[in-house]
């Protein structure tokens, strides 16, 4: 397993490699950023945007946080940490695009499914389960057609539908609305499926999601 002192070892392969090979690139990432592409992706250690997508430093703003979500629009006080991303990516980076990518077995959309963590408090399961209720309506969707049933079809249909979640909550931004009727912004919704690697792009149309 890795740890720390492991990972100091892997930085240190970096800068004789990476950095090194690419210091051009570096030098001009240090005058600022203009990535064309926002990606809202899931805190999962096994599914790494800048890996799966292959991309190079400097390509895409990456957001992640538990299961993928964006919360809907909302001013009421707090820390709105995911909003702040957003905002910031649109309005001052100016992306183009948004892409929201879900994944095969997600913690945190099992335990949106199973409500294992419902009368947790803050600190063992709580905070969680707080962050997890904006797919409540989603569970409620999986569970009309899959009963109380908890395998690996029911798990699937839960986390394509947190993307779903996230799409809608994206479009409840003003900002997100004006800027995708004007045609300067797209958003995408894409799952990942760990088991065989394959990314899937869901069609809005039809609510289906398809190999890439």
């Amino acid at each position: 397993m890795t740890d720390f002192s492991d990972m100091i070892d892997g930085y240190r392969r970096f800068r004789t490699t990476g950095w090194a090979q690419q210091r051009e690139r570096w030098t001009e990432l240090s005058e600022g950023q203009s990535p064309r592409v926002m990606v809202i992706a899931c805190s999962d250690s096994r599914v790494d945007p800048a890996q799966i997508f292959d991309t190079s430093p400097g390509e895409i703003f990456v957001v992640r946080n538990v299961a993928a979500l964006v919360p809907p629009f909302e001013t009421t006080p707090g820390r709105h940490g995911v909003s702040a991303a957003l905002e910031f990516a649109v309005q001052v980076l100016k992306v183009g695009e948004i892409v929201v990518m879900g994944h095969g077995k997600c913690g945190g959309c099992k335990a949106a499914l199973s409500h294992d963590l419902k009368d947790a408090p803050p600190g063992e399961g709580g905070f969680i389960h707080h962050w997890i209720d904006l797919l409540d309506e989603a569970r409620e969707k999986v569970v009309a057609q899959y009963g109380e049933r908890r395998d690996r079809d029911a798990e699937r249909a839960m986390e394509q539908e947190g993307v779903k979640v996230s799409l809608a909550n994206l479009r409840s931004f003003p900002c997100v609305r004006h800027k995708e009727k004007a045609g300067e912004l797209k958003l995408i919704g894409s799952f990942f499926a760990i088991s065989d690697g394959q990314l899937h792009v869901l069609d809005e149309a039809t609510g289906v999601f398809s190999p890439a």
